[in-house]
């Protein structure tokens, strides 16, 4: 290997000018946080995006954004999403595709309105005062602010897109569709309207979607409670002494005597941690597979609420825990019960003073396979308006719905005994009604135990208040009825339509999406479309006044009037839903206005965003030919979320899934594996990262991590990152300072080429069919770390350490340099377009060094198309050998240099035995002195001497050091015999003929 400057001991001439020194603009420190806005604006200016689109013959790609919402400054999640789905789309593009990408914004719903919400509170001011469309205008206009801000901070993370031309949910061609779509259900017979408990937001006001739903540890209050047993059913019960008897009611007593009076008296004990629900309670189930006891408490600890002498009814596997909740110190068993059905039970309020009659029913006990014997007693208290569960079996045994919560939170003011009091509060925290409760219960005798537990329990992902479970007349599509619209290929129902794209027509990376998709939708209920809120596209339908739900004719079915709708949508917005005579001008000379109710209550925002395939890929002209895009790419919550309510939607009005592949990624985390909160202070913003990094480091952070799990990040991680870049950068400074001047005249023809530049084409072609696989199928951490262990392993401690003296020193016309300069012109093309769509802002850098030009981008090239017949697995097998030998060679080497017996491996010539015949012919049969930098070498097939230094990993080599012998050679360091005996004072034969060449 050649010097950058002679040997200052040397008495000689220098030549330090006559070395082919690498020369480039490209500098060592990136300072990408000042210079990649310049490119941004580059880009922008010659318009790199639209002349994609304009590239013509090409298969288009699309993948289809799901949309933010337009409510404050990206997090780190952002940064992370539409970084991945930015290189799905520029890799293909560069795979030969025609990959369109139109950014989205979700513009609707409760996290905008509740932000004009807050401002209005922080004035002073209520809402339900204002003119609802004077507050939605509020809403699109703070919406209309946050597109534009996030748009800059996307685009700063070098996010390729049609930014001039996003989607807007709330654009009037936009909310046309998602209201004409909306309609599409009530034409198909699906669209209901119902009773059944939601999740609700008291503090909101309003029914919450699962997927705005989050879970978060809640303190509970947690009752056993006494429900009488006022009448036995016709059942088989074994006795304590053994004895079986088939038992009438009323014959209990007289057939078991005093033992089996006890059951008389008996109490069925139920646990709950929402004591609120109680004056709803209609039934007690029970599970007839689990084995049921009563037993007879005979001695309580002091503090006590269970009593000496009362018989209880328990789940025999749960007795023991019970009874410790309740302090009973010794018990006995009276009775084994083997089936509890038609048991009769008095509810605990029954007959309580002040209760006006309002619980003096019977409470039947009803068989439920949902009833588990693993926690509480064995009895699942069941209040049909307060959960799915209880909402199930009220439908199977025609329980009686109640409406005793208002929206708000609280009981209906004539509510006996609790009338108005709050389960929570306008402000989310705990109201009275849970301690008043446990005070009734206690008061009435019913109370067994009390207590307190921690546990997951839903939330407002917005206002972070908890929710309850609340039966509210809601606006469904139901997912298992049949239907009639022509669109039966995948089934008949949207469930069955749902279920079968999951099954055979989608692919999922991770695979494992496909099950967690599956397992939601084949368990998931009819899905609510409606909310009580202001800010989204109003459920455009009216009802015939005074007809019930349940009528055929109470839904307003008119072709003519759905098209009134959509057109004046289109030209006036969804806000004119709420002008005055809208009902009237929309049924004029069609229907009797005034036999019909306008609905007010707006969509469910996921069915906005679950829309966007027909307003964007369906209705845009760079949409895509079918509606149906390639990939969706979201979080892994998006289960639940957009890839959920995308494929319902799509299975009502298409037939069938809007997306042939879905890709989901973690979550992101701080460096210790915590999830990120202000409160912890250990979040990461975007745009601090990009200012003191720059974007290319937080886009390398995304390709070097395996997206399909959490992502950690923090800064030693990204110092960690950018170590990873300051490789790259360097292996891309040397191609470009030894490209310098090359032209096509050097250029050589890979067969004329020397074994270790055709090795190098091997590696390339290997690389090629690796790359645009894992490119295709999303796999980037494979792909990056493919190709920085080439840069790293292959490159700079090999190709490039060997070819440095070659580059540096043979004469510029010699065929191996010329081999070597046009190997590294290939290596360019390919590293350049390869990691174009991680590293964006540094590989235009790169590009820009050799091709300037005011039009000039490499983000407007393809990959280069890489020969098969490159491939030579005889010659890489050769020199997988042979670098197992120089590894030895290298290693005993350092071990000379560490010891100062030399200073550089060109002062060495060693002797290296090889045990192996085939090896060692390998390794004549090639300049092996030169492939380890050595300027002279001995093989043989000789045994190697015991001191030999040898690797354990590399059997049948050894290595005996020696001194290079002769002279050093001032301009290339090699010390050989023949150094001074040519025309060129202190030259080898090599350097004097470059020298003469020169005109020296």
């Amino acid at each position: 290997m050649c010097a950058e400057t002679a040997d200052p001991t040397a008495d000689t001439v220098d030549y330090r000018d006559t070395v082919f020194l690498p020369e480039t603009p490209f500098p060592m420190r990136a300072g990408l946080p000042a210079r990649e806005p310049g490119w941004l604006e580059r880009w922008e200016k010659i318009g790199v995006y639209d002349r994609l689109r304009a590239k013509q013959g090409r298969a288009p790609f699309t993948l289809h954004d799901g949309p933010p919402y337009a409510n404050g400054h990206l997090h780190i999640g952002h940064a992370l999403n539409k970084t991945i789905k930015d290189m799905i789309v520029r890799s293909h593009q560069m795979m030969g595709f025609d990959a369109r990408y139109v950014p989205g914004w979700d513009c609707h719903g409760l996290p905008i309105e509740w932000k004009i919400e807050e401002q209005y509170r922080a004035k002073g001011l209520d809402k339900d005062d204002v003119d609802v469309v004077a507050f939605r205008q509020e809403c699109r206009k703070f919406a209309e602010g946050w597109v534009d801000i996030q748009r800059e901070e996307f685009k700063r993370l070098g996010i390729t897109g049609n930014w001039a031309d996003p989607y807007l949910t709330m654009d009037f061609h936009a909310e046309a569709v998602i209201a004409e779509e909306f309609m599409k259900f009530l034409m198909n017979g699906s669209l209901y309207q119902g009773s059944k408990p939601v999740m609700w937001s008291p503090v909101e006001k309003t029914a919450l979607a699962e997927a705005e739903v989050e879970y978060h540890d809640l303190t509970s209050h947690t009752v056993w409670v006494r429900f009488k047993v006022t009448e036995w059913g016709s059942r088989m019960v074994a006795v304590s002494d053994g004895s079986i008897a088939h038992l009438e009611p009323a014959a209990m007593t007289a057939h078991v005597g005093a033992e089996k009076s006890k059951l008389d008296s008996a109490s069925v004990v139920i646990w709950t941690t929402t004591p609120w629900t109680i004056p709803q309670n209609r039934a007690v189930a029970f599970n007839p597979s689990i084995s049921y006891v009563a037993v007879e408490v005979l001695k309580v600890i002091e503090g006590s609420t269970a009593k000496v002498g009362e018989v209880l009814v328990l789940a025999e596997n749960l007795v023991k825990a019970t009874l410790a909740s309740a302090k009973v110190e010794e018990w006995q068993q009276v009775a084994k019960l083997h089936d509890l059905e038609h048991t009769v039970l008095a509810h605990p309020y029954a007959n309580i003073e002040g209760g006006n009659g309002e619980w003096d029913f019977a409470v039947p006990m009803l068989p439920g396979d949902h009833v588990t014997d693993e926690a509480g007693t064995g009895f699942v208290h069941t209040a049909p308006s307060h959960g799915d569960d209880d909402y199930q079996m009220g439908l199977k045994f025609n329980l009686p719905m109640t409406y005793n919560v208002e929206a708000d939170g609280s009981y209906r003011a004539d509510l006996p005994l609790f009338g108005g009091q709050a389960i929570l509060t306008a402000e989310g925290k705990e109201g009275p009604a849970n301690v008043s409760n446990i005070k009734a219960l206690h008061g009435a005798g019913a109370l067994f135990a009390k207590g307190k537990i921690k546990h997951s329990y839903p939330h407002s992902w917005r206002s972070k208040a908890p929710l309850i479970y609340r039966n509210t007349p809601q606006w469904f599509v139901a997912i298992d009825k049949p239907l009639e619209d022509g669109m039966g290929q995948y089934g008949d129902t949207i469930r069955a339509r749902a279920l079968k794209s999951i099954e055979d027509l989608v692919k999922f990376t991770p695979p494992s999406g496909r099950n967690r998709l599956h397992a939601m939708m084949d368990s998931r209920p009819d899905w609510v479309l409606s909310r009580q809120r202001a800010w989204g596209v109003p459920l455009t339908c009216f009802t015939k006044r005074g007809a019930k739900p349940t009528d055929a004719d109470f839904l307003l079915e008119d072709r003519a009037v759905n098209a009134r709708i959509v057109a004046a949508f289109e030209a006036e917005g969804a806000d004119v839903w709420y002008a005055p005579g809208f009902k009237e001008r929309m049924l004029d000379g069609l229907r009797d206005p005034e036999a019909y109710d306008q609905v007010f209550d707006v969509l469910d925002v996921w069915f906005d965003s679950g829309s966007t395939h027909a307003f964007v890929l369906r209705d845009r002209a760079d949409g895509t030919a079918d509606g149906i895009a390639d990939v969706y790419m979201e979080g892994t919550d998006q289960h639940r979320g957009w890839f959920h309510s995308s494929l319902l939607q799509a299975c009502g009005t298409k037939g069938r899934a809007p997306y042939r592949g879905v890709v989901t990624h973690g979550f992101t985390l701080d460096e210790k594996g915590m999830k990120m909160s202000k409160s912890l202070g250990n979040t990461i913003v975007p745009a601090e990262i990009v200012k003191d990094y720059g974007a290319d480091i937080l886009r390398l952070w995304v390709a070097q991590a395996d997206y399909t799990a959490d992502q950690r990040i923090g800064k030693e991680i990204l110092k960690g990152t950018a170590d990873s870049y300051r490789r790259l950068r360097n292996t891309m400074r040397f191609l470009l300072g030894n490209l310098e001047g090359f032209t096509e005249a050097e250029r050589v023809a890979p067969a004329d080429m020397p074994e270790l530049e055709r090795w190098v084409l091997h590696r390339l072609a290997e690389l090629d069919h690796v790359v645009r696989k894992g490119y295709r199928e999303y796999d980037f951490q494979g792909v990056f770390q493919t190709l920085f262990t080439f840069c790293t392993v292959d490159l700079s401690a090999v190709y490039f350490d060997i070819r440095k003296d070659a580059l540096y020193c043979d004469p510029a016309d010699s065929l191996r340099r010329r081999a070597a300069r046009s190997t590294l012109d290939l290596l360019f093309h390919r590293l350049t377009t390869w990691l174009a769509p991680i590293l964006v802002f540094t590989m235009e850098e790169v590009w820009l060094c050799r091709f300037p030009g005011e039009d000039s981008s490499l983000h407007l090239q393809d990959m280069p198309e890489t020969p098969a017949d490159w491939r030579d697995e005889p010659l890489a097998a050769k020199w997988e050998a042979l670098r197992r030998v120089r590894r030895v060679v290298t290693a005993a080497l350092e071990v000379q240099r560490t010891a100062k017996a030399i200073g550089a491996s060109l002062e060495a010539a060693p002797v290296v035995h090889v045990e192996d015949a085939a090896a060692l012919a390998a390794l004549k049969s090639v300049d092996f002195a030169e492939v380890c930098i050595t300027s002279g070498m001995v093989l043989t097939g000789d045994p190697a001497p015991t001191e030999a230094f040898r690797l354990p990993e590399v059997p049948g080599v050894g290595v005996v050091f020696e001194l290079a012998e002769g002279e050093k050679c001032q301009r290339c360091w090699q010390i050989l015999p023949d150094v001074g005996s040519h025309a060129h004072a202190h030259t080898c034969a090599r350097c004097d003929a470059a020298l003469t060449g020169m005109g020296k």
